[in-house]
C-alpha cells in the first residue's frame, strides 16, 4: 500500500518544529508502507496515484484554503481515503463545533458567535475574541468589550485557569497526555497521568467526533472549579509532541498509527 504524507516541512509553528515530527513519523511509517512527501498545495495533484492520502503537519489551512478547499472536494468526488477522514466534526469543520457543544450542555468553554449574546456568557472582566475561522491562535484578542460581526467571531469568557492539557487518541484508544504547568508556556508540556475522570472526559469528545479512524487531539484546560473544559478538538492536522515523550511510549504510537492505517485501507 501506497501513502501520499502530506506535510509542510518549512512551516515555521511556534515553539515547536513540526518538520521533526513528520521526518520520524514518516521514517517509521516506511516500515510498514511505501509512502511519498508532499506540501498541501501539491496534494491533490498528487492523490491519484496513491492508495490513500495522510494529512499530517500541514499548518493551519487559512493559509492556503483556495488550495485546501479544491483538494477536499476533488477528494470526496473521486473517493479518494484521506486519513484523517474528511468527516470530522472538530476544527476539521470550522469552530461551528464550540457553539453546538455549548448548545448542547457539553463541558466546553462557553462560546457565542455574536456580540448581542453576551449575556448568555457568564459575565467576567475580560472575554476571548477570535474568528470563526481562525487558527493557531491567529486573530485571537482579549477585551472587555468583545465586538465583530454575528456569525464571524467567537466570543468566550476569559478563564483564569491552572494548566492546559492535551489527550491523544489513535482511531478511539488513548494514547498518551501532556499538559502546560505554565498557562503562560502553552507549548513546555510535560506527561501527565489522567484519571479516570479525565479519561471520561476526552472520551466524551472522541465518541461525539464519530471518527471511524485517525488522529485526535483533544485540548482542554482546568477551571478554577476543578472541572475540565474543552479548549479544541483537534481532528485535521494534529501537532502530537513525539518529541516529548519516551521511546516506549513513541513507539506503542507508531504501532497505534501503523495498525489503525492497515485497517482504514483494508
Amino acid at each position: 500500500m501506497a501513502l501520499l504524507y502530506v506535510t509542510d516541512l518549512a512551516y515555521p509553528a511556534r515553539g515547536r518544529r513540526y518538520c521533526d515530527e513528520d521526518i520520524f513519523l514518516t521514517s517509521r511509517l516506511r516500515e510498514h508502507f511505501a509512502l511519498a512527501l508532499c506540501h498541501p498545495a501539491d496534494a491533490e495533484a498528487l492523490m491519484g496515484g496513491f492508495d490513500a492520502v495522510v494529512v499530517r503537519n500541514s499548518g493551519p489551512v487559512l493559509h492556503y484554503q483556495e488550495a485546501y478547499d479544491s483538494f477536499r472536494a476533488a477528494a470526496l468526488a473521486a473517493g479518494v481515503r484521506v486519513y484523517n477522514p474528511l468527516t470530522g466534526r472538530g476544527d476539521m469543520a470550522g469552530k461551528q463545533y464550540l457553539l453546538d457543544l455549548t448548545a448542547a450542555g457539553y463541558p466546553v468553554i462557553p462560546t457565542v458567535d455574536d456580540p448581542a449574546r453576551l449575556a448568555e456568557l457568564p459575565q467576567v472582566p475580560e472575554y476571548v475574541v477570535k474568528p470563526m475561522q481562525g487558527a493557531d491562535s491567529i486573530g485571537l484578542a482579549f477585551t472587555a468589550e468583545p465586538t465583530g460581526t454575528a456569525g464571524e467571531v467567537l466570543i468566550q469568557p476569559r478563564i483564569d485557569f491552572a494548566y492546559e492539557v492535551s489527550f491523544y487518541f489513535v482511531d478511539h484508544a488513548f494514547q498518551y497526555a501532556l499538559y502546560a504547568p505554565d498557562p503562560e508556556r502553552r507549548w513546555e508540556l510535560r506527561p501527565y497521568s489522567p484519571t479516570d475522570a479525565d479519561l471520561a472526559f476526552a472520551r466524551a469528545f472522541v465518541e461525539w467526533n464519530g471518527l471511524s479512524h485517525g488522529i485526535q487531539r483533544v485540548d482542554a484546560c482546568r477551571a478554577p472549579s476543578g472541572e475540565l473544559l474543552l479548549v479544541e478538538l483537534e481532528d485535521l492536522n494534529p501537532y502530537l509532541s513525539l518529541d516529548l515523550l519516551p521511546a516506549p511510549v513513541q513507539d506503542a504510537f507508531v504501532d497505534a498509527l501503523a495498525g489503525s492505517l492497515r485497517s482504514f485501507l483494508a
